[in-house]
């Protein structure tokens, strides 16, 4: 996923662009709103009758930005291009929020923010507008070498032969397949294949992950990542 960090400020730009980097993210850093805008419009972006593609999939926009105000930036934003714009501000009172909102933010932080919430927040943009200037074109299975993933009718197979899987593992593999290499949280994974909050749930996550890498006989397809989650890693045909 591509997303814009719009942040003037060179070490907190630095740290979180790290962060980001490992959960898959590729970052693109603008240290100003007009930076930022040259970034995310195209040359003929003016023209009304165009429909621009930013190439994004979201913005995280910083308002305390030394040549122009960031609700200012986010207003041009949301004139040429339909990429979502999460605010993320020191600016934490209740008028603030809503003039962000109403000019057409998608969310809005507030610093110091945890940055297990900020990553559930983004995946949560994008699954909310999924834009088609920057989303891929779903398709109906997804192969992973020997490993056949089959969406519409949710079946799985492992060098052709069927895997029978429950409800949760299915959704479970299907999500950490359609983003090989990725790092998923556990808190993510609890809130998209379960619905409710990582309290309490952690053990079924786990039990689940062995339950699949039993199932489909590849204990290395979906590897451990000490204090954050999982990914899964695609295997080689053999």
């Amino acid at each position: 996923m591509r997303l814009l960090l719009v942040e003037d400020d060179d070490h907190v730009a630095a740290a979180l662009s790290a962060v980001l980097a490992r959960h898959g993210f590729e970052v693109v850093h603008a240290r100003s709103g007009e930076e930022a805008l040259r970034a995310l419009l195209p040359p003929d972006a003016d023209d009304p009758d165009k429909s621009a593609k930013s190439g994004f999939a979201v913005v995280l926009l910083d308002l305390g930005l030394p040549d122009q105000d960031g609700y200012e930036v986010c207003g041009k934003i949301r004139k040429r291009t339909t990429t979502p714009v999460i605010m993320v501000t020191a600016r934490a009172d209740v008028r603030s929020r809503i003039h962000g909102l109403n000019l057409g933010a998608d969310d809005y932080v507030v610093k110091p923010y945890d940055t297990g919430e900020l990553l559930a927040r983004i995946h949560a943009v994008g699954r909310r507008t999924a834009p088609d200037d920057v989303a891929d074109p779903v398709d109906d299975s997804i192969g992973l070498g020997p490993v056949r993933i089959e969406l519409p009718t949710r079946q799985v197979s492992v060098a052709g032969v069927g895997v029978q899987l429950t409800r949760k593992e299915f959704d479970l593999l299907a999500l950490l397949a359609q983003r090989p290499g990725v790092v998923f949280r556990r808190e993510q994974i609890i809130s998209e294949v379960w619905r409710t909050s990582w309290e309490g749930t952690g053990r079924t996550l786990e039990v689940h992950v062995a339950s699949l890498r039993s199932k489909l006989r590849m204990p290395a397809l979906i590897e451990t990542v000490r204090g954050v989650g999982y990914r899964l890693v695609a295997p080689t045909q053999g």
